[in-house]
């Protein structure tokens, strides 16, 4: 809220693991999610629908262990919160204590606002998530942009509001028009954060194997890539060959 306050952008990326979080929270990073794009990244996976509420634990605790500095926000996973909000405190509360996770996250507007209430109600910041929500990629069908259209683009300000109010502490809003997102941040007092939703919110978060070029194959238009990590991890595994098939590796000084 502070940085918002002050005009600050703020920075948000994925992390899974111990190493990885390490690196990032060591270099200044101000949030780190513990997304269930997981589901996608560490298994392989079409969606995030398979990853389950003790496999986003367990990639969660994993990240918590490394972290001295940053935020770290947690997804709540497909079925662990949808359509019942006794359900939903319990896979919050099970986050929380078996994580240490600091806030979770969860994707949706009126449709979960009593499940984020009573989460709420427990002393577990939420974090909200509008636009593409990926655990409702069957609903939509594609991964196109949402809310190009009036009733959608009215309903998500409706629900950007409504989340404010239920006590959000932020957003995230996923590829939508620059023009809506632009909008709803200057209309909530909450952070946004963006993703493939234009320069005008008060943060940006991307999936750090994409940043990092670890994953080749996955191209929107709202990826930038700050490193070609999948050319230079193949040339050194390569590398690696060469010298054990050649008897390069190990050498004296390797050995003991």
């Amino acid at each position: 809220m502070e940085m918002k306050q002050r005009n600050e952008k703020i920075a948000m990326l994925t992390a899974y693991d111990y190493s990885m979080a390490s690196i990032i929270d060591a270099a200044g990073i101000d949030i780190i999610l513990v997304g269930d794009s997981a589901s996608n990244v560490m298994a392989g996976h079409e969606t995030t629908l398979p990853i389950t509420l003790n496999q986003m634990i367990y990639h969660a605790s994993s990240v918590v262990r490394a972290v001295n500095r940053s935020l770290v926000v947690v997804d709540i996973p497909f079925g662990s919160y949808q359509g019942n909000s006794k359900e939903a405190l319990s896979s919050a509360i099970r986050i929380m204590k078996e994580s240490g996770g600091h806030a979770v996250k969860m994707e949706g507007g009126a449709e979960i606002k009593e499940s984020i209430e009573r989460i709420l109600s427990a002393g577990i910041p939420v974090m909200g998530h509008l636009g593409l929500t990926p655990q409702s990629i069957y609903k939509f069908g594609t991964y196109s942009v949402r809310a190009k259209e009036k009733a959608e683009a009215d309903q998500l300000i409706k629900d950007a509001k409504m989340l404010e109010e239920t006590g959000c502490f932020a957003l995230v809003l996923e590829k939508i028009p620059a023009s809506l997102a632009k909008h709803v941040a200057e209309h909530v007092s909450i952070p946004v954060i963006g993703i493939g939703a234009g320069p005008d919110v008060d943060g940006q978060v991307l999936v750090v194997h994409d940043m990092l070029g670890i994953n080749n194959d996955f191209h929107p238009r709202f990826l930038r890539k700050y490193a070609n990590l999948h050319q230079e991890m193949t040339k050194a595994v390569g590398n690696y060959i060469d010298d054990v098939k050649g008897m390069n590796f190990p050498n004296e000084a390797e050995s003991y």
